[in-house]
């Protein structure tokens, strides 16, 4: 099982980078997958998007649709891609901590 450091907390990861343990999760976490992914400072935007996605997975044990993503956050797919280059699911489900959605290639 491979692992990463980030902010100086070490965590387990798949071979895509998913956090194995969403437990593990914080916002340093967040700002370290960032910056790993090539994102800069996460901004509101960023963080009302994590925030939907953690409290779907929460509530569902499952990622949103991407419609349902972008009609509840007020980002349309686009701005989603500019927040979240690797998209929806590789991106921003990933800063968010969730498990790599089923269907995610």
């Amino acid at each position: 099982m491979p692992e990463i450091e980030l902010s100086g907390v070490t965590v387990a990861i798949d071979e895509d980078g998913f956090l194995l343990d969403p437990a593990s999760w914080s916002e340093d976490i967040a700002r370290g997958l960032a910056a790993a992914e090539g994102i800069g400072e996460l901004n509101d935007e960023h963080w009302r998007v994590i925030a939907y996605l953690r409290n779907y997975h929460e509530q569902f044990q499952v990622a949103p649709k991407i419609s349902e993503l972008c009609k509840e956050t007020g980002c349309t797919l686009k701005r989603i891609y500019q927040l979240f280059p690797a998209g929806p699911a590789k991106g921003a489900c990933k800063l968010a901590g969730l498990p790599k959605p089923k269907g995610c290639v």
